[in-house]
């Protein structure tokens, strides 16, 4: 029986989060304006304000360009941890070759 409560407890919420973060950025933009439009039908039902539609509008649209975002940061950090490599650090490579190079400008016979 104590194996029923522990799954009863476990959060429910999490793998739809990480399934949420695992969509494409084009689909999890559509799917935050669609549950701010949802949001904003909610308020305006139980306000009876019509405005208050608008409000979950311009929530959708504020956590679309959030992940967005989130989005471009976490492939920065990726990117910068990248470039960190050895393998992929071509500028202090090509520095390095510049300095071994003699100079051959001009040539006096």
């Amino acid at each position: 029986m104590a194996e029923n409560e522990q799954e009863e407890h476990k959060p429910r919420v999490k793998p739809i989060i990480e399934a949420a973060d695992s969509l494409s950025l084009g689909i999890s933009m559509v799917v935050a304006v669609i549950i701010g439009v949802g949001i904003g039908w909610l308020l305006k039902n139980v306000t009876g304000v019509a405005w208050t539609f608008w409000i979950g509008v311009f929530i959708g649209i504020a956590a679309a360009i959030l992940n967005v975002y989130k989005a471009y940061s976490k492939q920065y950090k990726e990117f910068e941890e990248l470039s960190k490599q050895p393998r992929y650090a071509i500028k202090k490579k090509i520095d390095d070759d510049e300095d071994d190079d003699e100079d051959y400008g001009e040539k006096s016979y």
